[in-house]
């Protein structure tokens, strides 16, 4: 057998899972020459969560990115991970805006194109592995391994062979939550390579101590290709290390042939890096070890306790990783991979948090059991689909035929910004996101009247505006007699007992206006005692319905405030609105997924206490409806 090939994750993969992919483009420039004389079979260096995490968190351009990692890389090949028909997005987006980011992801410098679907859909790669083939370059699809009662050797073997039918140049055996046993590695390799004509790489996860064992056994099976990550990033929910995994294999007729010498002057550069940033290492935890029965994947742990830390949760994580099987369950066992393991985590994050199974669902959950997915291994509980979706009606062809064309559209909103047809499709894939990014991008160079008009014309064409009134006033005039301490006690008597946030007092000489108190934290009205549990819909003051009648909605999670639609209308939902129960009032963004809160009351909005786009705290208030 010819030596084993590998390829280093440690530029996408391997920060993704332990640093939440936090590093940037400048921590990665003084080592890249040095990683391209190691002689690896290629670098993944982009795709994943790298894209939204540029614009997000690092103020930087993904393509830029690609492109200095290009100019510098010159003898490597460069791959990325492509989330099928989703792209590096959470949503699957139409065929124009898959084919134009494969075209323009390949002219920048991608030579090999990984490309999973979550539920092993193999229709939701037909695109993406069309236009890969049509670029000259490298389709290697994936088969999704995790464990259920309907993921058999059978299976993978049958999901490989199709692939290999459409025109795969490689097959990657993804086991992206390191569930794949050594012995279950051997058989399972040795069955795709004495069946299938070409390569097979295998990428596990260490999460649960069973990588390099799974590795060594998948090198004795005949395995062409396989991933690790410099040892700073490896471990833990990453990959394993490539040093370990090069000295087991020397001397043996697997041999990488790879230098340990520069294999640590390299690793020594990535440990520097990590202590001045204070990355963590990778270490295995109990919930780590946990992944054999909550099945979590290594790139989604790291993020998701994060994110519960986010919603005042994480005291409760043992309580969501034992609902996330049963989720799994009632959703037809699909593999825990990006996107299904941020729909199923956050449902069981909400599960657990709201009190009661379902009574929150994310759109996405809802996406999800409509089918505009794919198609889930097992069918969805017909209890469980009555209760999220009712009698709507489940898709059964290709998600992505329902898609109306989106190139054409994008590029007109984002005229106001875009340079090229990289930030066309950065729109595209993130309009919010993008819309803030290409803002700063332009403030960072423009003079301060250009920059007004872009940050306006932004506002325009990124998400429609919604009124929103300002705080809510009452004005209480006794004509032109003197104000008395007594109107004054009666003035505080009634603000404190009303959920309206200013009263004012006229007098012939004299105004008195008092306002409540407001958080410094999110400059909104907070009556709410500290530690108090909310949930949405829910009035955090005893007296919500005296004297106005007004009823609270607050926002059950930390998120991002984003208006939605009046039924019926091309507006958003506003002051003066007449709302039904059920009714969907706006998008928290949270946990990367978008989550409806509806009405639980009807009436009309008497007032709506953020803007668009704005980030919001747990228990904020964020309307206040006049009950009927």
């Amino acid at each position: 057998m010819n030596k084993v090939k590998i390829t280093d994750t440690s530029l996408r993969d391997g920060h993704q899972s332990l640093w939440a992919t936090r590093m940037s483009t400048e921590d990665m420039l003084p080592i890249l020459e040095t990683l391209d004389q190691v002689g690896y079979n290629s670098l993944e260096v982009w795709g994943g969560a790298t894209f939204d995490v540029c614009l997000r968190f690092l103020d930087e351009d993904p393509w830029q990115r690609l492109k200095i990692i290009r100019q510098t890389v010159k003898q490597t090949k460069l791959q990325m991970l492509v989330r099928g028909q989703s792209l590096v997005g959470y949503a699957h987006y139409p065929d124009d805006v898959a084919e134009k980011f494969i075209d323009k992801a390949a002219d920048n410098g991608i030579d090999i194109f990984r490309m999973f679907d979550a539920l092993n859909d193999i229709r939701n790669l037909e695109t993406c592995m069309k236009a890969v083939k049509k670029n000259g370059k490298h389709a290697q699809p994936c088969v999704v391994y995790t464990i259920s009662p309907m993921h058999s050797l059978e299976h993978f073997l049958e999901t490989a062979m199709r692939l290999q039918d459409m025109g795969a140049d490689s097959i990657c055996v993804k086991d992206m939550a390191g569930l794949l046993a050594p012995y279950a590695s051997y058989e399972l390799i040795k069955t795709l390579k004495d069946n299938l004509q070409v390569p097979v790489q295998l990428h596990t996860h260490y999460i649960g101590g069973l990588a390099i064992a799974t590795l060594l056994k998948a090198a004795e099976a005949g395995v062409d290709v396989v991933d690790t990550a410099s040892v700073p990033m490896a471990f833990g929910s990453s990959q394993p290390p490539v040093e370990t995994v090069v000295r087991a294999l020397q001397d043996s007729e697997r041999d990488t042939g790879l230098n340990l010498h520069k294999l640590f002057e390299i690793a020594n550069y990535f440990e520097e890096m990590r202590k001045k940033k204070g990355f963590s290492r990778g270490v295995t935890s109990i919930n780590d070890m946990q992944v054999f029965e909550h099945q979590i994947p290594g790139g989604m742990l790291s993020n998701f306790i994060s994110q519960l830390k986010e919603q005042n949760a994480v005291d409760r994580i043992n309580e969501v990783l034992a609902e996330i099987p049963k989720v799994r369950e009632d959703l037809g066992y699909p593999p825990l991979v990006t996107p299904t393991s941020q729909i199923l985590g956050i449902q069981a994050v909400l599960n657990v948090l709201m009190g009661e199974r379902y009574k929150l669902c994310p759109t996405e959950v809802k996406d999800y059991v409509r089918g505009q997915y794919g198609r889930p291994p097992l069918p969805v509980k017909e209890e469980i689909r009555r209760k999220i979706i009712g009698n709507e009606e489940v898709i059964t062809v290709r998600p992505a035929d329902f898609l109306e064309p989106l190139w054409e559209k994008a590029k007109a909103e984002s005229a106001v910004w875009a340079k090229n047809d990289e930030d066309v499709l950065t729109y595209a894939l993130f309009p919010q996101v993008a819309a803030k990014f290409f803002e700063k991008r332009a403030n960072n160079k423009l003079g301060e009247n250009t920059e007004r008009k872009v940050s306006d014309e932004a506002a325009d064409k990124t998400v429609k505006q919604f009124k929103v009134s300002e705080p809510a006033k009452k004005t209480v005039s006794r004509g032109d007699d003197d104000m008395n301490i007594n109107d004054i006690k009666e003035l505080i008597a009634a603000l404190d007992k009303s959920n309206v946030n200013e009263l004012e007092m006229q007098r012939k000489d004299y105004k008195l206006a008092l306002r409540k108190g407001i958080s410094a934290s999110t400059g909104t009205v907070s009556n709410k005692t500290p530690g108090e549990d909310i949930t949405a819909g829910q009035s955090n003051t005893e007296n919500a319905d005296d004297d106005f009648g007004l009823y609270e909605v607050v926002s059950p999670m930390v998120g991002t405030f984003y208006a939605a639609p009046a039924p019926d209308a091309d507006q958003f939902v506003h002051a003066g609105d007449r709302v039904r129960v059920g009714q969907t009032l706006c998008i928290l963004e949270a946990m990367k997924l978008m989550n409806e809160i509806k009405a639980d009351t009807e009436g009309v909005v008497a007032d709506v206490l953020v803007k668009n786009a704005e980030a919001v705290e747990y228990g904020q208030v964020l309307f206040l409806i006049k009950k009927d």
